[in-house]
């Protein structure tokens, strides 16, 4: 196997082990309560990472990251923009569900900054193995875990800010909170969030390969971590210059 295809399943590998530390961690109380941790999943070297605060109630169910209502929301924008889902790694700042119980429901609350500051480690992990060119922020606690500092949201959406080691992070929105927005308001704000999305339709490009467009020559082929089927490598086909 050549050195670049042993690196890409070493990664693999290693987000499988820090899915698992992650589901056994008890640093913050989140996790006792939680049905398991939600780890990320995407390309191993995605160009683009997107950070979400935690799972959410299916989330927590199924063990895969953004495929609550939220996930779905975001899945529509990734369409309208042109991108694609398979090329994002998609992930949460924290990685178990907080909530509390009203009747049978489980309700979401948001991590107090202890909680997301105990995970935070987790998520650098991720990072230094997926190295992504770019991060989007959806959110508060995204944004703060990413820049390490408080980030108002509404003030500084749709900028491209950087971290102290001069990471670019998009910060914008939660979907979750365009839900729970004014309905009078939901067009508007709709076309809002995807603005600020659409600044990061550049991160999927990358300079040509040297040896690109020759005839007959192949894709790579990526290996992409899927926490719910851990253990299993899934490979995508993918072109050798992303595009949006």
């Amino acid at each position: 196997m050549p050195a670049h295809g042993r690196g890409l399943s070493s990664a693999v590998i290693a987000l499988r082990e820090l899915g698992e530390r992650t589901n056994a961690c008890r640093e913050c109380p989140i996790g006792e309560h939680a049905t398991q941790s939600v780890f990320g999943e995407g390309p191993v070297r995605a160009r683009l990472m997107v950070v979400g605060e935690q799972p959410g109630d299916k989330e927590d169910l199924e063990g895969r990251p953004f495929v609550g209502p939220a996930g779905r929301l975001f899945d529509r924008a990734v369409a309208e923009l042109g991108w694609s889902r398979d090329k994002l790694y998609v992930t949460n700042a924290v990685k178990h569900f907080k909530y509390e119980l009203r009747g049978k429901r489980r309700i979401h609350k948001t991590p107090a900054q202890r909680e997301a500051d105990a995970c935070a480690h987790w998520l650098e992990s991720e990072i230094e193995v997926v190295q992504p060119a770019a991060f989007i922020a959806l959110g508060a606690v995204a944004a703060r875990s990413l820049l390490g500092r408080h980030v108002a949201v509404m003030k500084e959406r749709g900028q491209w800010l950087e971290d102290a080691a001069g990471r670019r992070v998009l910060v914008t929105l939660h979907p979750s909170a365009l839900l729970r927005g004014d309905p009078e308001q939901k067009q508007q704000a709709w076309r809002a969030w995807l603005d600020d999305l659409s600044l990061a339709s550049g991160a999927f490009r990358k300079p040509a390969a040297r040896s690109a467009g020759r005839a007959g020559r192949k894709a790579p082929t990526v290996p992409h971590f899927d926490p719910a089927t851990a253990g299993k490598t899934r490979t995508r086909r993918t072109p050798t210059t992303q595009g949006s």
